[in-house]
């Protein structure tokens, strides 16, 4: 659905992007996650035709963003982190006019709008004036607004910053529902937390450049790969720390008391072997077992490394 090949955009001396290589796949829920300043907010401006590009493409079901433009901007729905200034509009007027944008109008035009205020939670309050309701149903709005020219993707911004714990639930249950319908979706968003939740997919943009991507159940995979291994063993360590240093998955081994912390790249058969091996040189261990990790930290490992390029999944 969405190809971006070696994307670049500099503002001034500035490298906001730097050859960003990135797919989403058809009916896809992608989580596109990255520090402040990593390229987020100017990817998403870039797919959406707000800026263009230096160099590279950016495809959107096969068209091109600088050959087609306004092809691309009518497969997608944009969901910013800001609202606007509508301080005078109700909600029913609000629909309508971005209607209008997109030449609805009529018995068509109210259909349509019912039909979205319903799916977004928004059907009692359509007399309701757009700058007095809350952060939460000001969201639902602006995905309904979206929403308004049937999109094929959906791109949303933060959509969930600043809500309480309630209307976040909600939020992302109506996401979950338009993928489940066939919408594609991207979510950029510093909730790892709430992506780890709802996403099919996962990238991490550093420095303008793609360093992780996969399906969520490879990431989290990775994640199980990242958790140092907590190793107990009945009496001094020192003969299970020399089988370790020998291991060439160990990478890193600290020691309190009987407890050995191990940094161990292998996967699950892997370790099944390290076990066994500690067993065979008569090394009474009393416990052998992953660290709880979560998605979180495999980011912070990810963003601080020197090596910028992991990609678990492609195509």
């Amino acid at each position: 659905m969405l190809k971006i090949k070696g994307l670049k955009k500099s503002f001034g001396r500035y490298h906001a992007l730097s050859g960003l290589d990135m797919e989403v796949p058809d009916g896809a829920l992608f989580g596109f996650v990255g520090p402040n300043g990593a390229g987020k907010t100017t990817t998403i401006k870039i797919i959406c035709g707000l800026l263009m590009p230096d160099s590279g493409t950016v495809e959107v079901g096969g068209w091109d963003i600088r050959q087609d433009p306004g092809k691309v901007k009518g497969m997608i729905g944009y969901v910013p982190d800001y609202f606007g200034v509508y301080d005078n509009l109700k909600v029913s007027e609000y629909m309508e006019f971005f209607a209008a944008c997109y030449g609805l109008d009529g018995l068509k035009a109210r259909t349509r709008i019912m039909a979205l205020l319903e799916q977004t939670g928004m059907e009692e309050r359509t007399d309701f004036y757009v700058d007095g309701l809350s952060r939460g149903m000001k969201q639902r709005l602006c995905l309904a607004r979206a929403l308004i020219h049937d999109p094929d993707i959906l791109i949303l911004d933060e959509p969930t910053s600043g809500m309480d714990p309630r209307s976040r639930f909600d939020f992302k249950e109506i996401i979950r529902e338009l993928c489940d319908q066939g919408k594609t979706v991207i979510i950029s968003s510093h909730l790892l937390s709430d992506l780890s939740e709802v996403c099919t997919d996962l990238g991490i943009i550093d420095q303008g450049r793609m360093v992780l991507g996969g399906s969520m159940q490879e990431i989290l995979e990775r994640v199980d790969i990242s958790r140092p291994l907590a190793i107990t063993v009945n009496g001094p360590p020192e003969k299970a720390m020399a089988v370790l240093r020998s291991h060439p998955n160990v990478q890193t081994i600290s020691v309190k008391d009987t407890d050995i912390m191990v940094g161990f790249t292998g996967d699950r058969q892997e370790e099944a072997r390290l076990l066994q091996q500690l067993v065979d040189a008569g090394i009474p261990v009393c416990g052998f077992a992953r660290l709880r990790g979560n998605l979180e930290t495999l980011f912070m490992q990810i963003t601080d490394k020197d090596e910028k390029v992991v990609l678990i999944h492609e195509g």
